[in-house]
């Protein structure tokens, strides 16, 4: 009966096609209803682009049928007004009884911009928050088109945003700064594009192309090693042989929905776990991966939350929270109480502040309103009892740890290596800003992305290790996506191999390999377009990056 069990137990499960329906949802009967040999569930399982071309042809059908005129055109207007606006923002490939959870997180604030955009209304202020994540360059520039319309129906639209296409079509920019955490919350820059390029702002430098993210002048040579998903079939991929050289930083790049997740993370991810570490979760439909041998560990990394409560942060998913506890533990002070590492942990009684049980926060139940969390009135939001507080590790407490960013932390710690390495992993991924305990409900995707790379690192690499990234430069600045790319350098020169889903160009651009599917999303994707250097991407013909490049 309990929610908390039932999905403690839905863990080890899998989730299989109804046999009876095959995944059509309706019984026979409400099946055998047709519209020109169409059933309802024929017409749900196309994508939006699909079904917005044959909506001529069923009106027609159902107009000669006998059926009133005025009552189908109305009908129809409003399916092709939604349909219209769904492709506008560029998510024409979607089919329509896909599952909201399978969506991205981009994917969901489209589809909400889509159905404003039908609303025709005006005189509203829209705040989109980075609309064009996990978007192709292609698909950026029809959101442009959509933002747009919007705009010209008397709108005004604040947009939070990375990219340099949007960055240019706005009226008006506000840079903020100097820098992040701690070191930003200034305005350094306010007004038009074209005064921006001239400006000394980071941003500014990176749009004029004072500066690159990137300075490399050659791609690495392929030792002939890989690994190949042979028979690749799962969605929409069209039964393709895909070979993934090693010891190179090889991107995947395609337009939204050409099956790069299908292939990357239902197929090769999902096999690679199952063959290394024995996981139960099936891959996606293929013959065969061929190469196994060639590497000896792969590591994931996604965009799925650290954590879901606000109980988890940044120092208790890397790791980092067990030594600082273990400092304070070996203090003369802690020593003479005889308090253990445990007692310094929020999540265990002992130190921690009874009231609040460790969270630092209240929960106040609202009831037909989201929750409210208030600082605890006991603790004042410290997390720990007096007792635990009046230890200090160089007049700093546990509390005081917590607050700290994660470059600050790191320049207290400079006396405790394992601590340091850590912290320092963290800042080179670019999250120096971050609070060590900021609650990781907090987090935007790529800085959960990022944290996960940073535990990776800061681990023994074997040298023989396949890292897996979903669009890491997702919520990245330039100077972040430069660093970024650093990191990843440094991974691949270390003998490892990495594989980006990407469609930031300036990571393409850097890639030793960069494989393309397409041409297009949905049903007319799934096909291996481009294998080679990203030199030589600038020539095919069929590829929609190349434009771009």
């Amino acid at each position: 009966k309990s929610d908390h069990l039932r999905q403690e137990i839905e863990t080890f499960m899998q989730s299989h096609i109804c046999p009876a329906c095959q995944g059509k949802r309706l019984k026979p009967s409400s099946l055998s209803v047709s519209v020109l040999g169409y059933s309802i569930f024929d017409l749900a399982d196309m994508s939006a682009e699909r079904l917005s071309a044959i909506t001529q042809e069923l009106k027609m059908g159902i107009v000669k049928a006998g059926h009133e005129k005025t009552v189908i055109d109305t009908l129809f207007r409003e399916m092709e007004t939604r349909l219209l606006a769904v492709e506008k923002v560029g998510l024409g490939y979607l089919s329509l009884s896909r599952g909201a959870d399978t969506l991205s997180g981009g994917e969901a604030q489209r589809i909400r911009l889509s159905v404003q955009m039908k609303s025709g209304l005006s005189g509203i202020i829209y705040v989109l928050d980075e609309p064009s994540v996990g978007l192709h360059s292609r698909d950026t520039d029809r959101l442009i088109g959509a933002l747009l319309d919007l705009k010209s129906a008397n709108n005004s639209l604040v947009v939070v945003e990375h990219d340099v296409a949007i960055m240019r079509q706005a009226d008006y920019v506000i840079d903020l700064g100097p820098g992040a955490g701690t070191e930003g919350g200034e305005v350094i820059f306010a007004g038009t594009p074209e005064k921006l390029l001239k400006s000394k702002t980071l941003t500014g430098e990176y749009l004029s192309g004072k500066r690159k993210v990137s300075d490399k002048k050659k791609a690495r040579r392929w030792s002939g090693e890989s690994i190949t998903v042979v028979g690749a079939k799962e969605h929409n991929l069209r039964d393709i042989d895909v070979e993934i050289p090693l010891g190179m930083l090889v991107s995947i790049a395609g337009v939204s929905g050409s099956g790069k997740s299908s292939l990357v993370h239902d197929i090769l991810s999902r096999a690679l776990s199952k063959h290394f570490y024995h996981a139960k979760t099936e891959p996606g439909a293929h013959k065969k991966i061929v190469g196994l041998g060639n590497i000896d560990k792969v590591i994931t990394v996604n965009q799925d939350p650290i954590g879901r409560t606000p109980r988890s942060n940044a120092a208790t998913y890397t790791g980092v929270f067990s030594l600082i506890r273990d400092v304070f533990a070996a203090t003369p002070e802690a020593e003479k109480e005889r308090f253990s590492a445990t007692h310094f942990s929020f999540n265990m009684k002992g130190g921690r502040c009874e009231a609040c049980q460790g969270g630092g926060l209240r929960k106040i139940e609202m009831y037909l309103l989201p929750d409210v969390y208030v600082p605890c009135e006991v603790c004042g939001g410290t997390r720990y009892n007096i007792k635990t507080l009046a230890i200090e590790y160089r007049g700093t407490n546990i509390s005081q740890v917590l607050r700290m960013t994660v470059s600050e932390a790191r320049h207290f710690f400079l006396d405790q290596p394992h601590i340091e390495e850590k912290l320092r992993v963290l800042e080179e991924v670019g999250l120096g800003y971050l609070v060590l305990g900021q609650s990781a409900t907090n987090l935007s995707g790529g800085e959960a992305q990022r944290i996960k790379l940073a535990t990776e690192l800061a681990r023994k690499s074997t040298g023989k290790t396949l890292y897996i990234l979903d669009e890491p430069t997702i919520g990245l600045h330039f100077e972040d996506v430069r660093r970024l790319l650093e990191v990843l350098e440094a991974l691949v020169d270390r003998g490892n191999s990495v594989l980006v889903v990407e469609h930031n160009v300036d990571v393409i651009r850097a890639s030793d390999w960069v494989i393309e599917l397409g041409p297009d999303g949905g049903e007319k994707g799934g096909e291996l377009i481009f294998s080679g250097e990203p030199s030589k991407l600038k020539s095919c013909k069929r590829s929609a990056t190349a434009k771009y490049l």
